[in-house]
């Protein structure tokens, strides 16, 4: 049974953390500007975030959880991008990893105990750092003992405050193997570079993790695969794992452009020109666009949802239609952001209000995903597969 289909009892715990978003979010979006212009750690918003029980909403009934589906993690990370992007983003890393225990069993029994005694006592952030293109960069050599991880990963969110980091990386054997090492984000050789100071998303803390013959233990090396040799089984895991990525991180920009479309409601609502007797919410140019905005992200929304629970119910398709979404998704956000700052002209772009900074996080999202080109090339692979052979002459 899925959670979107769960009785209401077991659905207890999803819908009271859900109540809670409203007031979260208006807590993050209090200190979000402070965040964004020091570069400074959202501590007490992650708190919050943890404290109202969503930190680890995907955490399995079985293991004590609320066992929340995709539809409703899209639902949180959404409400949460709209009051701060940067801590939404952690918390979408660290419910993505929940989940996927919670599918495929990611981590071992003992380290995922911890990983749940940790969460009880406070915020436990997890974060699986981004895979290199092709073969991981990072090394794994096995010294008889322990695997000794070498490289460094670069843009990973919540670097210098993550309890548990999942590093791609590759063996040094003969015929080299993938796969994810569980690292404690205290382990001695780990080192953070914060090299982080990007246009947006500024409080995220994507700084680079330094790994020096950082030691694991053979139990936390999980999905060690050689090249070609993954099952059916473990490519169908990969894709939904994927979906859960693609809709998660959507979600929170989407909601990053709710919050502007809020703000340039609020704007033109208040704004009277001297030029003008009536607010700008009286001219038709203003107001057709501004439904515009609303008509864009209503749909991509619609999509971002009715795939999510496609997924949740184990739809086969529905992963393959995840890229799909959160391509309408992202386009959708960016042109309302944009389309608010030019309908607001220069105090859209004051560092007074917060739709500067709502247009350099939606504009960041591409950091999170692969760019348009190659998403548009998988669709379009995948639309002539399915279109047959091609006849000739």
């Amino acid at each position: 049974m899925t959670p979107a289909t769960a009785p209401p009892d077991e659905r207890a715990a999803v819908t009271e953390a859900l109540a809670r978003l409203p007031r979260v979010a208006d807590l993050l979006a209090a200190r979000a500007e402070e965040h964004d212009r020091d570069g400074t750690f959202p501590y007490q918003g992650v708190e919050a975030v943890h404290e109202a029980g969503l930190l680890t909403l995907t955490v399995a009934r079985r293991h004590g959880g609320a066992g929340a589906g995709l539809a409703d993690t899209v639902r949180v990370l959404a409400a949460l991008g709209r009051g701060d992007a940067s801590v939404a983003v952690l918390a979408a890393h660290t419910l993505l990893l929940h989940a996927e225990q919670d599918r495929a069993g990611l981590w071992p029994a003992a380290a995922y105990r911890r990983v749940l005694t940790e969460s009880r006592r406070g915020p436990a952030l997890l974060g699986a750092l981004r895979s290199d293109p092709g073969a991981p960069a990072t090394v794994a050599h096995w010294d008889g003992e322990a695997w000794e991880l070498t490289g460094r990963k670069h843009d990973c969110s919540g670097a210098e405050a993550l309890a548990w980091m999942a590093v791609p990386a590759r063996t040094d054997e003969a015929v080299p193997r993938t796969g994810l090492f569980l690292v404690r984000g205290d382990s001695p050789g780990l080192e953070i570079d914060p090299v982080w100071d990007q246009l947006g998303l500024r409080a995220s803390a994507g700084h680079d993790v330094v790994l020096d013959r950082v030691r694991v233990a053979p139990e936390l090396a999980v999905r060690l695969t050689a090249p070609g040799r993954e099952t059916p089984e473990q490519r169908a895991a990969d894709d939904t794992a994927r979906a859960w990525h693609d809709l998660a991180l959507a979600a929170v920009h989407l909601g990053t452009a709710h919050a502007a479309r809020d703000w340039l409601v609020r704007f033109l609502r208040l704004r009277t020109p001297a030029n003008l007797t009536e607010p700008l919410a009286t001219l038709p140019r203003h107001r057709s666009a501004l439904g515009e905005i609303e008509a864009a992200l209503i749909g991509a929304e619609e999509v971002l949802t009715a795939v999510a629970a496609a997924v949740d119910r184990g739809d086969p398709g529905a992963a393959a239609r995840s890229a799909a979404a959160h391509l309408l998704a992202g386009r959708a956000a960016n042109a309302a952001v944009q389309q608010a700052v030019a309908l607001s002209g220069s105090p859209g772009l004051s560092r007074r209000h917060p739709l500067e900074r709502y247009l350099r996080d939606v504009l960041s999202s591409r950091t999170h995903f692969p760019p348009d080109d190659a998403v548009l090339d998988a669709l379009a692979a995948a639309a002539l597969e399915r279109g047959g052979p091609r006849r000739s002459g």
